[in-house]
């Protein structure tokens, strides 16, 4: 058996293992092309995954800052700076973005989802001052004149968000007079909207301020005021009777029956946890709307 090992040949135009001796074990087995599964190549698609997954990101908070208002502006290298310093979180539904227990300084900007803000009395009753909108800029700014006090934010579902810090706000938004302009017009049209909603809570009956309030929200609603040959429809608005109630400052079963009455002359279809606003002409009429 001896022999026969030694008699083995090796041929010069052929690499066998035996013939280079153990020079062959330093050469990876796979040449000069490793395949993607090999050591060093697998960090390389990492990285390549991790790249593509950063760089989809970035697009996300770019495409966002577009469709805001108060960029409009702005060229695309300028909202490319400030889309870089404004990381995005995603908060799951039932997350508190922040609340009175938490003093944070910061502009969120909405890209997805909904965000419920409202207030606590002492005696422990929630009233719901707006519903957050994709968007929308909202949060706790004192440089903006926004401060939301004893407010809470609330992720009525999973929710994706911009967020600006004090320093980044100063630094892009108040520097520059064409966004700071349509900030104080932005700011402006809420306080009217606030004053709006008192007006209605002491002179419209329950009813009335139900009926307005849908009006408000399915016209932000996509599609909510465009004819159905431009993509528009019924508005639908994921709400439930609670969620209306504390809206407009009512008990859960006030609101249900008012809502039903709607449902049965066919201004409103109700679903499980959605309104669906069928007739926005009579539903405004409703509402005491010239």
């Amino acid at each position: 058996m001896t022999s026969a090992r030694r008699s083995l040949p090796v041929s010069a135009g052929v690499d066998y293992c035996l013939g280079d001796r153990l020079d062959a074990l330093d050469r990876p087995a796979w040449g000069t092309a490793p395949p993607p599964w090999a050591p060093g190549r697998r960090e390389a698609t990492a990285r390549v995954k991790r790249m593509a997954r950063d760089s989809t990101v970035y697009d996300d908070r770019l495409a966002l800052l577009g469709e805001i208002d108060i960029f409009a502006d702005l060229s695309r290298s300028e909202m490319k700076v400030i889309a870089e310093a404004a990381p995005m979180r995603t908060y799951p539904a039932g997350a508190m973005l922040y609340s009175p227990h938490q003093s944070i300084e910061a502009l969120f900007i909405l890209k997805r989802g909904r965000i419920r803000i409202f207030r606590v009395s002492p005696d422990g009753r929630a009233l719901t001052t707006a519903i957050i909108q994709k968007g929308t800029i909202f949060g706790e700014m004192v440089l903006l004149g926004q401060q939301m006090y004893d407010n809470y934010a609330e992720a009525l579902e999973e929710a994706l968000v911009c967020v600006m810090s004090r320093a980044d706000v100063h630094r892009f938004l108040l520097s520059d007079t064409r966004i700071s302009a349509r900030i104080t017009e932005i700011l402006g049209r809420r306080l009217a909207a606030m004053e709006q909603r008192l007006t209605d809570s002491v002179f419209k009956s329950v009813p009335q301020r139900i009926a307005a309030t849908l009006c408000t929200l399915g016209d932000r609603a996509p599609g909510g005021r465009r004819p159905a040959a431009l993509g528009g429809g019924p508005p639908q608005l994921g709400l439930t009777h609670e969620q209306v109630a504390a809206l407009v400052g009512t008990s859960r079963e006030t609101a249900t029956k008012a809502l039903g009455e709607f449902a049965e002359r066919g201004l409103v279809r109700l679903g499980r946890g959605k309104i669906v606003i069928v007739d926005r002409p009579q539903l405004a009429a409703e509402a005491g709307e010239a």
